[in-house]
């Protein structure tokens, strides 16, 4: 079944405002609303609904519906399907009382009925438009959150935005970030215990200071604010954690920010009343430009406890001290209770981008257990004793050295989710299996100062091996033995994430197009479907009138800067590719349209003079503004245009008004109007290049 019908409501005109829609309303009604609204996401509570961005408050990504199972899966078939506009679809859905929500492009969120793939409503908030340079380093919206008849949905520019399930219409926005600095949202929002909590990205290109914040859900009113890294310390530090995390910095480290943005990962322990953080990078990533090569730098790449009532500060454990290779551990973290040793454990697990798996002490933060689930070249242990990785030498890459770490940039797990069984006592882990290579090269350490404007700068250099193609896996782990059950190549190094079921299925598309089915006790593929596009979003199962159902979103993003040539090998067009919603079902009987399975098509450049100089100075620019969304050079993955394509880089006068006057920014194409017209110049000299030696290597 094909749906096309489209009913947008505007959001910055959704004039409904917050007292409207709680009038009548009394506190003991809301307090018994959101007790019910509490009951749906419990770990042990019924399948029908996936209600948050794990499906549950645990973030175990476990359905415990067993209507599709093993013996039936060969009639699992297409249900329905519903085409997508061209903005980016890589975002984990929700499904409540039969409706299905998510959110496209720049929080576009979208409602239907989940059964049937009828269009309800959208909910645009015009989150483009309003970003400024906000807008250079995201990627849109990865996830929504529900609550007690609300969906919540943050924005590119800053904005947390409560929206009617049932209608569509703003309930109440308020603004989480400063409208002057370089933060943004585009992290999955998590609701619980009649709050909403969020944080932020932007410790990439600007002076990042992170945090989160809890917000009530009825209301929008700010409950409070933990900051992750420490500010200045003649403004005074907000609480003592901040205190005690300054003595872990040293230099001026506040006027770069700090970084440590909660971009991702937020785990509610209703058990014990906490709320888990799994904070990011510094800001620069470079310690020695950051810190002077001094201290652990507290709370960085640390998983960080809090009292989820007050936001006050409990327990920490940091993954990497003295963080310098993008090695944050904002991926997701699950909770559940495993015998170890003999003895009831509750425990928080992890996965991050540094390719250990860590088993802690939910209780107090102390470290169980620690062991790679992918090759490791950085580290040759974590000490069970201190909790401290043991780094092998060269790691940090001062002093004019280089060293090739592995995990990459992109982690050995990133943000797409792995998932975890309390039947199988397993965890299903999408890993990547990817390096590149740290240096100073080029880096003024003693007189650094980041660039204005939203620029990328890492004050370090991160290079990828140009004929690195990297590898990919679903690692079946176990938690509590530290061991690999089974591992499964998959495609590439970029793939879904998973879910697994109470029928001991497991469940991810890759980015080759197929969508598949695995049995959860050994990896076989039990099913597959040919999506024509890489379904790589976060799936979700859920129930309505007795029918189980899985729903998957398909096309590429913009994050995903080394994707492109992944693309050219399966033959997919970021230009053309098919960005849907699939729905599957028992006897499911739909069908998809054809595939175009064409190549990006580079045309010719008679015009085109080489000019070395340029071009090198154009790579410059290119890295630090255009390559996040358009790719390893010019090779596009998503969203933003193949420049190598577009007529736009062969006209000055157009490339200008593009660029400089910031004509596309509705569409989402930032402006950048600093730069003069030899840096547009060399800019477009540049891509003009790319796209010369691209038709040079074409057969």
């Amino acid at each position: 079944m094909r749906n096309t019908h489209r009913l947008v409501i505007i959001g910055l005109l959704a004039l409904t405002i917050a007292s409207v829609g709680l009038a009548g309303c009394s506190r003991d009604d809301a307090d018994h609303d959101d007790e019910i609204a509490g009951d749906r996401l419990q770990d042990w509570g019924g399948g029908d609904d996936w209600a948050a961005f794990g499906r549950t408050y645990g973030e175990q990504h476990f359905s415990p519906l067993t209507q599709i199972n093993a013996d039936n899966i060969d009639r699992l078939g297409l249900a329905w399907f519903y085409d997508l506009g061209p903005e980016n679809s890589v975002t984990g859905p929700l499904e409540v009382d039969g409706m299905l929500y998510f959110a496209t492009g720049y929080s576009l969120v979208h409602a239907m009925d989940a059964a049937t793939g009828e269009l309800k409503w959208i909910f645009d908030p015009e989150a483009a438009q309003a970003a400024g340079r906000k807008l250079r380093q995201g990627w849109g919206s990865r996830g929504l959150g529900w609550w007690n008849g609300k969906i919540y949905t943050g924005t590119q520019d800053g904005r947390l935005i409560a929206i009617d399930a049932k209608t569509g219409q703003q309930v109440w926005s308020v603004m989480t970030l400063d409208a002057d600095d370089y933060r943004f949202i585009a992290g999955p929002r998590r609701a619980f215990d009649g709050k909403v909590i969020i944080g932020h990205g932007g410790a990439d290109a600007a002076s990042t200071r992170g945090y989160v914040t809890a917000y009530d859900a009825q209301t929008g009113e700010q409950l409070w604010r933990f900051f992750t890294v420490p500010g200045n310390p003649a403004d005074g530090f907000e609480n003592d954690a901040m205190a005690m995390a300054a003595q872990t910095w040293a230099g001026e480290w506040w006027e770069y920010g700090g970084g440590g943005t909660v971009w991702n990962a937020m785990t509610y322990d209703q058990e014990l009343n906490q709320i888990y953080l799994g904070t990011g990078n510094g800001a620069p990533w470079n310690h020695r430009v950051r810190s002077l090569g001094q201290g652990d730098n507290l709370f960085l790449s640390s998983i960080v406890a809090l009292d989820a009532d007050t936001g006050d500060y409990i327990w920490h454990y940091q993954t990497n001290p003295g963080e310098s290779w993008d090695y944050n551990a904002a991926m997701d973290m699950q909770i559940a209770e495993l015998e170890i040793d003999g003895a009831a454990r509750k425990v928080l697990m992890t996965a991050p981008k540094n390719g250990f798996f860590y088993v802690l002490d939910r209780l107090d933060g102390s470290l169980i257990s620690a062991k790679p689930y992918v090759p490791i070249s950085w580290a040759t242990e974590i000490d069970l004793e201190t909790g401290r990785p043991v780094e092998v030498p060269g790691v940090r890459y001062g002093d004019g050295g280089s060293f090739r770490v592995v995990p990459g940039t992109y982690g050995a797990h990133n943000w797409l989710p792995m998932s975890y069984s309390p039947r199988t006592k397993l965890v299903y882990i999408p890993a990547i299996e990817l390096s590149n290579t740290f240096s100073e090269r080029g880096v003024d350490i003693d007189n650094w100062v980041r660039p204005p404007d939203n620029v990328l700068d890492a004050g370090a250099n991160a290079e990828f091996p140009l004929d690195e193609k990297g590898a990919s896996a679903l690692v079946a782990w176990d938690p509590v033995t530290q061991t690999q059950r089974w591992r499964i190549p998959t495609p590439a190094f970029w793939n879904g994430g998973t879910f697994v079921t109470a029928s001991d299925l497991v469940v991810q598309g890759h980015i080759d197009g197929s969508f598949n089915v695995f049995s959860a006790h050994d990896g076989t593929k039990l099913w597959s479907f040919d999506a024509g596009s890489p379904p790589v979003a976060p799936p979700i199962t859920y129930l309505v009138d007795g029918t189980q159902y899985m729903t998957v979103l398909t096309g590429m993003g913009t994050s995903g800067t080394y994707l492109g040539p992944i693309l050219e090998r399966f033959g997919l067009n970021p230009a053309t590719q098919a960005r849907r919603v699939l729905t599957f079902a028992l006897d499911g009987k739909a069908s998809l349209p054809p595939s175009e399975g064409s190549r990006v098509t580079i045309p010719d450049d008679p015009g085109f003079v080489e000019n070395k100089a340029s071009e090198d100075r154009g790579l410059t620019l290119y890295a630090q503004r255009c390559g996040i969304c358009h790719g390893f050079r010019a090779v596009a993955v998503g969203v933003a245009a193949d420049l190598r394509a577009s007529a736009v880089t062969r006209s000055p006068e157009d490339f200008t008004t593009v660029l400089r006057d910031g004509a596309l920014v509705a569409g989402g194409m930032p402006q950048f109007d600093e730069l003069d017209d030899h840096q547009l110049a060399d800019l477009q000299q540049y891509i003009r290049s790319e796209a010369h030696s691209a038709r040079q290597a074409s057969p």
